[in-house]
């Protein structure tokens, strides 16, 4: 039987995944498995640093840390491949960026389901949000409801693991004003698709973020080679 205390947590580093780990601690789930992937990503050794900083912060009681190079063979993204640039932030634009790396939650995810399966979990809990799918369509509320479908149909039956995406309708402004209301360590967390130090502040992620500690009145706790202004 599924316990609901306990939850796996898609810890990428970033400031979404940081907030989601903290509010499905506010939730009730005061066991945490923390899952991160490596996956060829231009900056997966800070990702890994920040992912297993928040594995202490959090007190988590399991960190799984797993590679997962097929994506890189895969291509077409330039987080994973160096022919492609990683193109500066264009934030108004409605096309898929070149940083979208083909289905990858739904890698991700499968693999949190069967870690939660395994531990049992009551919960998956994943940090997309509403920015994110306006240009990944494996972040679009479509896709975590079906996805919510794929975990009733393949997981044993007194198994009841609840697919949660706490921010899927929020904007990365929502996000940081929660997790700064709820104390997370941004510090230890990172979003540049670029660099490992300093976040280079041009990309899309970079972007995003800076936006959102603008627009909440708050410094950006981590260091930027360039700290553009964003907010209107």
């Amino acid at each position: 039987m599924t316990d609901d205390t306990r939850a796996v947590v898609l810890a990428s580093g970033g400031m979404d995944s940081a907030t989601a780990a903290y509010e499905a601690q506010t939730r009730g789930y005061d066991h945490l498995y923390l899952l991160h992937t490596s996956y060829g990503q231009n900056t997966e050794d800070r990702e890994y640093e920040c992912a297993s900083a928040l594995a202490d912060h959090v007190d988590a009681a399991d960190f799984l840390h797993v590679e997962t190079g097929h994506l890189t063979q895969i291509g077409t993204s330039s987080l994973t491949d160096d022919s492609m640039d990683v193109t500066d932030a264009d934030t108004d634009s409605d096309e898929i960026p070149t940083s979208y790396v083909p289905f990858r939650n739904a890698n991700l995810l499968s693999m949190a389901v069967s870690y939660a399966e395994a531990n049992d979990c009551g919960a998956v809990f994943i940090g997309a949000h509403s920015e994110d799918f306006s240009g990944y369509p494996d972040c679009r509320p479509a896709f975590f409801d079906a996805f919510q479908g794929v975990i009733d149909a393949g997981t044993k039956p007194d198994t009841d693991i609840d697919l949660v995406a706490p921010f899927v309708e929020w904007s990365k402004t929502d996000i940081a004003e929660r997790g700064v209301e709820l104390g997370v360590p941004y510090e230890d967390t990172w979003s540049c698709y670029r660099d490992d130090e300093p976040a280079c502040g041009t990309c899309d992620a970079c972007a995003f973020r800076l936006e959102a500690f603008q627009r909440i009145g708050e410094r950006d706790p981590i260091e930027y080679a360039e700290r553009p202004t964003y907010a209107e």
